[in-house]
């Protein structure tokens, strides 16, 4: 389009040759027949139209009238006018009405949901003053009285002079001779002529073989149809993606801003700087534009003047909600202020029992000793009890509950901890005073939201310090634990969804929100705390170079978005719809996110796989979304084990699936139907891995228990966990079934002082195990004789420490046996070798010493008496 610029600027060209529909005039629906859809409720309320025509129905009639039209003509040609496409829609559907009144009411919709692309109205404006002639060419079953309805928009100005060529009034279309109609009508050359046009055929091919210079109009790449197609899953019950085909205004006009916005970005590569612009634009944009527009709206409806966005994504929804306010001209402001979940539960705490110190310590995720006494300003020294212990990690109850004794246990320690509460709480009020926060008892804050926790533990800080202010909140979307929210009778509003409804929406956008905070962080590190006088303290950026790059393009997407919606709503004066208070608006950007984030491509997951997320809640652990040690289980992964994995397992578990053709298919045929659950999981009675962990008191404790599920290559995944402050030895009871089994690796990842990964997926390392029920048939094959059946991972003995946590990850493949247990046996590895085996253990962990302990307890079994 610049080039046209300045061909024009530079009068290269005699005429400026235009496309109407889709280059001119675009429609503010998905596709250019979702108008007919449309058009079935305005017939209904004209009495023209009877009920049971619903919208899909009309649609679909109207586009097969118009299929028998153009072929029931004969030797007047293909070329038809609207009047002719009408004449072959049953007239007995239609008994009030005449031809005329049909054909009027479609041409009225079209030019209810028809609008002026501003971008062609420059150029059109530029030639025009340029005295470069213009023409409109069009493949088009509309009468000149029609065109010239549609076309009289002020953005055009007056298009007096400017000559229309249409294929009806021609008989022939663009791709069949209409070009050289025109060509002989202007008696010019070809190359006297630029043509702009959408289709690649009609516009550029054909016009381009006699000469004309041509621009290809995109309107849909091929990348952003694949985003459009994975949208329109959820709604096949409508019948050929025709989204909210009875409503009043159509998409809102949303997906040919998303085509516009990605054409005028001009970003059309694989880079992953590129990919993640993209997304920004196609995705995030659209979804945070209408938010900015709601969160607006609202404000506007209240008589707010002032919005508080948090920090560290208040820097960007703050920019977005005051260019939405600007463009429908509304009077308020949002501001960035610093707030985290971290500072407001520090802020909150009035009490310093050892419940209280409990429920903080457990907030954290992998919080060191050391880390928490900095949390609350105390040295080892003031907690003498705790001095052995700093580098331990807070991973399981137990530990927190000796650690909150600890803390809490003498008079002294509580006057500390109140005093450190007290103050965090007065530091954080200073930080909102010098912000304006508190000058009016209207302090609403804007987020993307989820549990609403920075509102409710605001809420209690100022209660604690006697300031009559609630805080109120606007989000994108909240789950059920924004009821705690109500309980303390604040506000808190959701966009697309809120306290967790509708559940689905909900549900996908919390279990996997972390990209989608990612793109609206600012780039800086974490709200730890506040100095004296209430200025931030931040931790350091933990993301990447890459990370960066990555994350600025997105929310250049999402501004680019933005940028092209509101010069459409500026340019409407007040007629442009919005996207703050129609639910079939908020349905339609949910249905954008929800697809996004259950449905990524393999590019979006090559690019965000490699993200990293804070935990945010005073310790130092940084995450992938995609964790390292998921990539290597990815092809014994089924959906169902997905569904499975816990949150610190994979912040977006779809984005695992995205990156495995295999895995991607399943999981999108089981999304849609086309396959049983049951496939996924083998014959017969299901069956299960389960875990058990036993103590150094000798005792075996149940854990945790994971089907056995068998994915598209024959394989098979189980993760689980364990929790207990001195676990020695870890059983897998594996399959949970008589079978035989290949291994191909055990991997434990265990908090025994520090965090280790322990690993068996060899001989060497079968041979060390102990066997209950199962025999070791050499290499990685086993065969498990009952339901009970499990083999003994040596965690003490490898990790040279008790463990008080761990996840043991396991990849195999199942053949399962008789449960009669009356099959015949294969032979096991000869007994010696597995005494070997367990005798390499023994050294490898405890030395020579070690070893002779080993085989005098070998011995002893074998004379039948007692281990110690």
């Amino acid at each position: 389009m610049e080039d046209v610029h300045r061909v024009i600027a530079d009068r290269s060209c005699e005429v400026l040759s235009l496309d109407i529909f889709d280059t001119v005039l675009w429609r503010r629906v998905p596709r250019p027949a979702d108008v007919f859809g449309l058009l079935a409720s305005r017939l209904k309320t004209a009495d023209l139209c009877p009920d049971w025509i619903t919208g899909p129905i009309l649609r679909r009639m109207r586009i097969n009238a118009e299929q028998k039209a153009r072929t029931g003509r004969e030797a007047l040609g293909t070329e038809v006018s609207l009047f002719d496409i009408w004449r072959y829609m049953p007239s007995n559907v239609f008994p009030a009405a005449a031809l005329d009144d049909l054909v009027k009411a479609e041409v009225e919709a079209e030019r209810e949901f028809t609008v002026v692309d501003l971008h062609i109205a420059e150029i059109v404006r530029l030639a025009l003053k340029q005295d470069i002639r213009v023409i409109l060419v069009s493949d088009t079953y509309f009468t000149e009285d029609h065109l010239n309805y549609l076309l009289d928009r002020p953005e055009l100005g007056s298009l007096q002079g400017v000559k229309v060529y249409r294929s009806h009034q021609h008989g022939l279309d663009k791709a069949s001779g209409l070009f050289e109609i025109v060509l002989r009508d202007l008696g010019l050359s070809p190359e006297q002529v630029v043509h702009i046009g959408d289709n690649p055929v009609a516009d550029v091919e054909a016009p381009a073989e006699l000469g004309v210079r041509t621009v290809h109009y995109v309107r849909l790449d091929e990348s952003f149809e694949a985003v459009l197609d994975r949208e329109r899953e959820p709604l096949d019950h409508l019948g050929d993606y025709a989204p909210h085909i009875d409503d009043v205004d159509g998409d809102f006009g949303i997906t040919s801003l998303r085509a516009k916005t990605l054409s005028l970005g001009g970003r059309n590569s694989t880079s992953a700087v590129d990919t993640a612009w993209r997304y920004g634009a196609s995705v995030v944009g659209p979804v945070l534009t209408g938010f900015a527009e709601w969160v607006a709206w609202k404000a506007h409806e209240a008589g707010t003047k002032v919005l508080w966005c948090p920090m560290r994504e208040g820097e960007l929804l703050s920019e977005l909600v005051n260019k939405a306010a600007k463009a429908r001209g509304w009077e308020l402001e949002a501001k960035p202020i610093w707030l985290s979940r971290h500072v407001t539960s520090l802020a909150c705490l009035d009490t310093f029992d050892e419940d209280s110190v409990h429920e903080f310590i457990r907030r954290s995720y992998q919080l060191t000793v050391r880390q928490l006494l900095s949390i609350l300003h105390l040295r080892a020294g003031d907690v003498p009890g705790l001095a052995s212990e700093l580098n331990t990690i807070i991973d399981n109850g137990g530990i927190a509950e000796k650690v909150s004794i600890a803390l809490t246990e003498t008079p002294h320690l509580q006057n500390r901890l109140k005093g450190t509460m007290t103050a965090a709480r007065e530091r954080l009020l200073r930080s909102l005073k010098a912000a304006g926060a508190l000058e009016s008892s209207d302090l609403t804050l804007v987020d993307l939201g989820w549990g609403g926790t920075i509102q409710a533990q605001l809420a209690k800080a100022l209660r604690l310090a006697e300031i009559d202010i609630a805080p109120a909140g606007l989000y994108l979307a909240t789950d059920d634990r924004a009821i705690r929210c109500y309980q303390q009778g604040l506000r808190a509003e959701g966009y697309l969804a809120q306290a967790g409804v509708p559940t689905d929406i909900a549900t996908t956008i919390v279990r996997s929100p972390e990209v989608l905070e990612q793109c609206v962080n600012a780039l800086c590190g974490s709200l730890i705390g506040f100095t004296e006088d209430g200025s931030p303290v931040l931790s350091q950026v933990s993301e990447t170079n890459a990370q960066n790059s990555e994350r600025l393009a997105v929310q250049d997407g999402i501004r680019a978005f933005q940028t092209t919606w509101n010069r459409y709503v500026r340019n409407s004066d007040g007629a442009w719809p919005d996207l703050a208070r129609p639910q079939l608006a908020k349905d339609r950007l949910a249905n954008i996110l929800v697809s996004a984030l259950r449905s990524p491509t393999a590019e979006e997951a090559g690019v965000f796989g490699d993200w990293v997320h804070e935990d945010n809640f005073g310790s130092s652990v940084v995450t992938k979304i995609v964790p390292d040690d998921l990539k290597s289980a990815i092809p014994y992964l089924s959906p169902l084990d997905l569904d499975d994995l816990h949150m610190r397992d994979s912040f977006w578990p779809s984005l695992i699936a995205a990156s495995d053709t295999g895995l991607a298919s399943a999981v999108k045929a089981l999304a849609s139907g086309q396959l049983d659950p049951a496939i996924f999981e083998p014959s017969g009675e299901p069956y299960s891995t389960g875990l058990h962990y036993r103590t150094g008191d000798g005792k075996w404790h149940n854990s945790d228990r994971r089907r056995v599920r068998i994915n598209h290559n024959g394989l098979s995944f189980a993760r689980m966990r364990f929790e207990h402050h001195d676990t020695v030895d870890v059983s897998l009871s594996l399959p949970g079934r008589p079978a035989l089994v290949r291994i191909d690796w055990i991997e434990a990842e265990i908090i025994a002082g520090g965090r280790k990964v322990l690993r068996w997926d060899g001989p060497e390392d079968f041979a060390g195990m102990s066997y209950i029920g199962a025999r070791w048939l050499g290499a990685n094959l086993f065969e498990f004789e009952t339901a009970e059946a499990s083999i003994v991972l040596p965690v003490f003995l490898r990790a040279k420490a008790l463990a008080s946590s761990g996840q043991v990850t396991v990849a195999f493949a199942v053949l399962p046996q008789s449960m009669s247990s009356l099959a015949s046996h294969l032979p096991a590895v000869a007994k010696l070798t597995r005494i070997k085996g367990r005798l390499r253990e023994e050294y490898r962990a405890r030395g020579a010493t070690g070893m002779a302990a080993g085989a005098a307890r070998v011995a002893i079994r074998k004379l039948g008496g007692t281990t110690p």
